[in-house]
């Protein structure tokens, strides 16, 4: 049966083949730019502040370079798509196919040494996720997914990701990178609650706590103010490899804020009826 045709710009869906195409073209823009983001990793890189004032916001060389080479991959080979960037902002375009890329999620990581920052790379069509890929390349390790499957690669192999059976949250292993992403109190709250009731909770980890999500290595991932690119390429990754991935209020993530993220239908829920209890 054929894709739909999108009703405002005439683009024809992808199918999984070229779902798949279109992902091996991102982990080799991610993959190439990998020894860009190596060059800086513990080498004492200049950072400097995009927020200024009391704020810190940290961005260096590398986060240039790195979106600098992957826009350059990607724009050779897909000149007609839209692009959104964390450090170059967005290119539009009349196609709904869009790129969107966080060169180095994790930046505070990187700068402190800690090998747990990632290059982000993710493809949408309107509002749908079609395909995601986070590349650590101090590690070795790229994880990819699709809406219907996931895998990571590492050392010229190939393993299936699938998501832990853990259903209650009394058993569940909690994530979030830092307690500070909560802003509102009823969020932070609704944190507490969760966290409250689960077996572990352990602060750190940025993207990679969304590839140990899809490894069953942890169950949930709560975290707030995520910006669009922060999340959109770790979606499919999650949900292809059996996870759920929403927003605060169940609704799509891909807008960023309040991300809820859980190895299996039943955990979510109880997660959100939880957090928003």
């Amino acid at each position: 049966m054929p894709e739909p045709v999108d009703p405002d710009t005439g683009d024809r869906g992808l199918g999984s083949e070229e779902i798949r195409s279109h992902l091996e073209a991102a982990v080799v823009a991610v993959e190439t730019a990998g020894p860009i983001a190596l060059r800086y990793f513990r080498s004492g890189v200049e950072v400097a502040n995009k927020a200024g004032g009391a704020q810190f916001d940290p961005v260096t060389s590398a986060d240039r370079e790195v979106e600098a080479s992957i826009r350059s991959d990607l724009g050779r080979l897909f000149p007609g798509y839209g692009v959104l960037g964390e450090e170059q902002g967005v290119v539009e375009s009349d196609s709904s196919l869009r790129w969107v890329i966080d060169p180095i999620d994790g930046t505070r990581a990187f700068i402190s040494g800690v090998p747990l920052w990632g290059i982000l790379l993710g493809l949408t069509r309107g509002s749908e996720c079609l395909a995601g890929v986070m590349h650590q390349p101090y590690t070795g390790e790229t994880f990819l997914g699709t809406r219907e499957d996931a895998w990571l690669r590492r050392s010229g192999k190939e393993q299936a990701l699938r998501t832990s059976t853990t259903s209650g949250l009394s058993s569940a292993i909690l994530y979030c990178t830092h307690p500070s992403m909560f802003v509102r109190e009823s969020d932070r709250s609704g944190f507490g609650r969760v966290a409250a009731a689960s077996r572990m909770m352990r602060y750190g980890g940025d993207c990679y706590s969304y590839a140990l999500l899809a490894m069953g290595q942890i169950d949930l991932v709560i975290e707030g103010s995520l910006e669009p690119y922060d999340i959109i390429p770790l979606i499919p990754i999650v949900e292809g490899a059996g996870g759920v991935v929403t927003d605060g209020q169940g609704g799509s993530a891909l807008g960023g804020g309040i991300v809820v993220a859980a190895a299996n239908p039943e955990l979510h829920a109880r997660a959100l009826e939880t957090f928003n209890t």
